[in-house]
């Protein structure tokens, strides 16, 4: 494996090892170019991560700036249906159906105010984006992953529970194994 490509799996298992184990249904990263340009990589990584049931969509690109967002399509699809996820992007405008809703977001994160609303996106719970929303991101009972404005212990559990999923995954590739053959395994 090229430096490239073990910089990008290895940015991967470390941003987005819960959406990668299936315990997340989605993350979202930034990526920067290397020097000789990226695309070509990351449309090789779009195919591979694809036959391991993962999505890598780039929702943003600017100059040699991207925003990637991995997810598992039907763990993301169920996120987005629940009733209050679904009711809070409808009211944020976003139309009723998965494609459609990534299509909205993607044009959001191109303007200059970023759409809180990516949370739900994330699988972050829905009154911790409503609290964020409304608060500004103040007045949180607990930072993480997230800003936390609902219930705290059930937040701890899950942050938990990530961080496990990215010490796997980073350990793995810290023993030699590529980010592939462990999605693979999984």
């Amino acid at each position: 494996m090229d430096q490239r490509a073990w910089r990008l799996e290895r940015t991967l298992a470390y941003h987005c090892a819960p959406s990668l184990s299936g315990v997340k249904p989605a993350d979202l990263i930034s990526w920067r170019e290397s020097g000789s340009g990226d695309g070509p990589l990351l449309c090789r990584y779009i195919r591979l991560l694809a036959d391991q049931g993962v999505r890598l969509r780039v929702l943003n690109r600017r100059g040699g700036h991207y925003l990637l967002l991995v997810y598992r399509p039907e763990l993301l699809r169920r996120c987005l249906a629940q009733p209050a996820v679904a009711g809070m992007l409808a009211r944020a405008g976003y139309p009723g159906e998965m494609e459609g809703q990534l299509r909205m977001l993607a044009s959001r994160l191109g303007r200059a105010e970023f759409p809180h609303e990516v949370g739900l996106f994330l699988g972050y719970p829905p009154e911790d984006v409503a609290g964020f929303q409304r608060e500004g991101g103040r007045n949180c009972k607990l930072v993480g992953p997230w800003k936390v404005y609902g219930p705290v212990e059930e937040a701890v559990r899950r942050f938990r529970l990530f961080g496990r999923c990215r010490e796997q995954l980073c350990r793995g590739m810290d023993e030699g194994n590529t980010l592939l053959q462990m999605l693979a395994a999984v």
